[in-house]
């Protein structure tokens, strides 16, 4: 997969077949900006697959988990009951808790395989961007879509088959998280390539509404398959020839010739030292605590939290929880268009972490006062936690896989994405690992632990927070002078 700076090859063989087949109805070559759109669709499609995936687990805890409340089986009504209901001794049953997960340490137990499965998904991280700037990407993401469904599956036939080894089900949650560990380099190093930097956080914060989409359609079919037990039936025509466009570094990676001359792919290590990769990936390590926390145990925290006096049921509080990425969705948009407004990313990202404390106090202060002021408070919250993980990891990693010190070479966004999401997720393997074992004492000690996290993430940006200031005001005084300067007529 190359850049095609050169012209593209006349004959289709190096064409995907479904370029081929668009062509053939269409009876003529697709413009560039038909091929931006597909690129945009598919891996919207592919990710939002992903996290539709990966979304499972954290609606199925409160069926595993003996301390749930009574399972509701209703999709779309909110199921109440007044107290939390006794779990019976393990059994095939629904709603009866599942062993090993029914004993005391159940809560752990998930904690753990959480953290197994995002340390394997963090590790894999590292090996899959240094692999992706170095082969096809549409196989590698092929390869890792389909391992991902095969093992999110085995993870579900641990119900029909009566399984109750704890390890049957690490297991496959590790292989599940170095499978879509494949996903997330290979979608922005796509995507990265084809839209220059102009307006990429405003569409990369479209674009990765798919994260969100995927929690919610992943929570909301989850919900509705604990039904049947925990696990779910589960430019110009002539552009064309020129793809790459001048000054915006824009490639066609679907379309590379294998004949064509490539840049060799940056090291693990120099994409390290790109100016700004160490700070953003480190803040992205503790947003990402926060933004992960509230996916995999948010279901499980409304469900044993009475809200005006009640308890909602696991799958009424799957589809509430659904909420909290209907704020993400809104926030990814706004902070990448604020960015790109502002042109200043870690201005933009550092506002939201800031602006995510007092969000996450006011949630679980006065989130369980009536429905309506939980859910007015869990899309806020969801607005300002998502905005800044979703700028950078879309925009953000783009804008530093292209940096101007890798002169021109685009063989680095893969690299880079995943250098900053694989640091983010061993974030987001500790905060899911720490509430399994802190909400057992306390629930306000969790949401302590992620102001914290919040706080910490903000105050890393501050150089680059105060290096986007400086810019600002001397780019304003040198305007300012170039106008006085003016002659008047």
């Amino acid at each position: 997969m190359g850049s095609l700076s050169e012209e593209a090859p006349d004959g289709t063989q190096n064409k995907p077949y479904g370029i081929q087949f668009l062509e053939y109805v269409k009876k003529s070559k697709l413009s560039y900006k038909t091929y931006q759109a597909i690129v945009l669709i598919v891996t919207f499609l592919a990710y939002t697959s992903y996290h539709a995936a990966r979304k499972t687990t954290s609606i199925v805890k409160s069926t595993l988990d003996p301390q749930s409340s009574e399972l509701g089986l209703s999709l779309f009504t909110w199921n109440y009951t007044n107290e939390p209901v006794e779990r019976s001794k393990p059994s095939l049953k629904l709603g009866g808790g599942w062993a090993p997960f029914d004993a005391s340490d159940g809560t752990a137990l998930l904690g753990e395989l959480d953290l197994a499965f995002l340390s394997v998904y963090a590790m894999g991280m590292y090996c899959s961007g240094h692999i992706g700037d170095r082969m096809d990407l549409r196989i590698f993401l092929t390869m890792g879509m389909v391992g991902t469904g095969i093992f999110t599956c085995l993870f579900g036939v641990g119900y029909w088959a009566n399984v109750h080894n704890f390890y049957y089900f690490l297991i496959m949650q590790m292989v599940a998280g170095l499978f879509q560990s494949t996903g997330w380099p290979s979608v922005v190093a796509v995507v990265g390539n084809w839209f220059g930097k102009r307006k990429r956080g405003l569409i990369m914060g479209i674009w990765n509404a798919h994260t969100s989409i995927g929690n919610i359609t992943g929570s909301l079919i989850a919900a509705a398959m604990l039904n049947y037990g925990w696990v779910g039936a589960e430019r110009d025509e002539d552009e064309l020839h020129s793809p790459r466009k001048t000054g915006e570094g824009v490639t066609e990676p679907l379309l590379g010739s294998d004949s064509e001359l490539k840049p060799s792919a940056v090291g693990f290590i120099q994409a390290w030292k790109i100016p700004g990769v160490a700070i953003f990936a480190l803040c992205l390590f503790f947003s990402k605590l926060v933004a992960y926390t509230f996916l995999y145990w948010l279901p499980f925290y409304i469900s044993h939290t009475a809200i005006d006096g009640k308890y909602l049921s696991s799958s009424a509080a799957g589809n509430l929880s659904t909420l909290f990425d209907v704020g993400g969705v809104v926030g990814g948009i706004l902070a990448g268009h604020i960015s790109d407004r502002l042109g200043a990313r870690a201005i933009t990202a550092a506002s939201f972490m800031y602006c995510a404390i007092p969000a996450l106090y006011f949630y679980r202060s006065y989130g369980q006062v009536s429905l309506t002021a939980n859910i007015a408070l869990m899309l806020i919250t969801g607005m300002f936690v998502n905005g800044p993980y979703a700028l950078i990891t879309t925009a953000v990693s783009a804008d530093l896989g292209t940096h101007s010190s890798l002169k021109g070479n685009s063989r680095a966004l893969a690299t880079v994405a995943a250098i900053i999401d694989g640091t983010g997720s061993v974030g987001a393997a500790i905060g899911p690992l720490l509430t399994g074992y802190i909400s057992a004492k306390s629930w306000t000690a969790v949401f302590t632990m992620l102001m914290g996290a919040a706080l910490i993430a903000g105050l890393l940006l501050t150089k680059l927070v105060v290096a986007e200031v400086t810019a600002k005001i001397s780019e304003s005084r040198s305007q300012g002078s170039a106008t006085s300067r003016r002659p008047t007529a």
